[in-house]
């Protein structure tokens, strides 16, 4: 494929292999690519006509399916930046989030004060689905972030919209092009299965769409449609694990070559179950953050030898400092700090100012690394818990609580207390009746008594999301008063 903007860059992609199947959607359909880029001509014809033009931001809270991929890559023909955001997103959010962006459409969302389609829009078929002219998008996607937080902010890609700016990344993935059937297994508002699932559709991949990331639900499809490339968050490799042993040893994936898992810490013992079915050749690792100053990434070979690391750099430089970014000795815990390579912009923030101090920047996350470079780690920076002076990392104790049988997920925070400053509060969800000594007893076993929780509350809700993402800002603030 030729180096040309993205949205032309498909057309030549479909041009080459015109039935080619470019998506399996949800309901089992297929769409070709020749149908995906009349589809997205379609809907770059129908943009403009509501206001969209270069360098726009067009929001796009669609659900998983054909007509989210057939807007992204219509506003890649306008020479616009598609921002996706959750389909289920609150109207506060969304008025939040478009306000920042000033979107001139939003497609799948209700938004005041500007036009907007419906959930159920799909292109119209009355317009031309011809190509259109190239036209260089300033940035080739602009996730949003805050999640954590409650602020939002948008993050925009650093790089111009050019083909190569989305495929530069396919060897380091090993996503190999036609051939490959990828596995979408998350919300397309989170940046990586939006990213990495682009990535592939504009390498000939083709994509396996799915909107229900139950374990049965995905293992079932990813056996039956000889998925090659799979992606998944911890929460989903974890379901998948607890489905019956007959049903997983019924489940053919020898077609896998890579298993790739983001998002989010990974409990020891799920990546060693996993590393034990596919093989640690095939386990993969990759820690960044959506600016992508820095991206670690790590082989279950090479976890092995370096059991709960993320990797060495593979881009960009990763040292270890306090808060004012001066280096910590090795070993320490301290802020990861990231630098991107030499004379290269990785993105920039709308709504969001850069945490940096000459020239490297924070994201929050807090770990140490060893002496042959591998980064470990530990938490968020705004979530550790100082128990009468002793730092506990959420993450850990939710780890430890996570290799109890019956604790299907949990959230650790910090509420204030007279005597030490803060205690250890878990929330957990369990699948059968457990007391709060025997889950204080499973901790204890396993870390020190700083970090056993001081008390418990149970609910019948998953505490991490379908991205893997938990907010633990939000349910902090709901009980800092308990």
């Amino acid at each position: 494929m030729s180096d040309v903007p993205v949205g032309t860059g498909f057309d030549e992609l479909a041009a080459r292999s015109p039935d080619a199947v470019a998506l399996i959607c949800p309901d089992g359909a297929q769409v070709t690519r020749a149908e995906l880029a009349a589809a997205s001509s379609r809907a770059a014809r129908e943009f403009a006509a509501l206001g969209v033009g270069h360098g726009d931001l067009v929001t796009i809270g669609l659900p998983n399916g054909a007509a989210f991929y057939a807007a992204v890559i219509g506003a890649w023909k306008l020479g616009a930046i598609p921002q996706p955001v959750s389909a289920k997103l609150p109207p506060a959010e969304l008025a939040a989030l478009v306000e920042l962006a000033g979107s001139p459409i939003v497609v799948g969302l209700e938004a005041t004060g500007r036009p907007w389609l419906p959930a159920t829009w799909s292109p119209d078929e009355t317009l031309s689905a011809e190509p259109l002219p190239p036209v260089l998008p300033p940035s080739w996607k602009a996730p949003t972030s805050g999640g954590s937080t409650g602020r939002p902010k948008i993050i925009v890609a650093g790089r111009p919209g050019w083909t190569s700016a989305v495929l530069e990344r396919a060897p380091r993935l090993r996503i190999r092009g036609d051939g490959e059937v990828f596995a979408v297994t998350a919300p397309l508002y989170h940046n990586a299965p939006f990213m990495f699932s682009l990535i592939a559709l504009m390498n000939g991949a083709t994509l396996l769409v799915l909107d229900h990331f139950d374990g049965a639900t995905v293992l079932t499809a990813v056996a039956h449609h000889r998925v090659t490339w799979f992606y998944a968050v911890p929460t989903l490799l974890g379901r998948i694990l607890r489905l019956p042993a007959q049903v997983r040893a019924a489940a053919d994936l020898s077609a896998v070559h890579t298993l790739l898992h983001v998002g989010a810490p990974c409990p020891e013992p799920v990546k060693r179950e996993w590393i034990d079915w596919l093989g640690p050749e095939k386990v993969w690792e990759l820690y960044a953050g959506t600016e992508s100053q820095a991206v670690c990434m790590i082989d279950g070979v090479d976890w092995l030898t370096h059991p709960g690391s993320v990797g060495r750099p593979v881009s960009g430089e990763i040292r270890i400092g306090d808060a004012e970014g001066n280096p910590l000795p090795l070993g320490e815990v301290g802020e990861v700090w990231m630098r991107p390579p030499a004379d290269t912009v990785t993105y920039r923030y709308v709504g969001a100012t850069a945490r940096e101090k000459d020239g490297w920047e924070s994201i929050g996350d807090l770990g140490n690394m060893d002496e042959d470079g591998y980064l470990y780690l530990a938490d968020r920076r705004d979530d550790l818990i100082l128990v009468g002076g002793s730092n506990v990392y959420p993450a850990e104790v939710e780890a430890a609580l996570g290799s109890h049988p019956h604790v299907l997920s949990s959230c650790v925070i910090g509420l204030p207390d007279d005597d030490l400053g803060a205690r250890v509060h878990a929330i957990v969800q369990l699948d059968a009746p457990v007391s709060d000594d025997d889950l204080q007893t499973h901790v204890a076993d396993r870390l020190a008594r700083a970090k056993v929780p001081s008390s418990f509350e149970r609910v019948d809700v998953p505490l991490r999301d379908d991205t893997g993402k938990i907010r633990r800002s939000a349910w902090r603030t709901a009980r800092a008063g308990s």
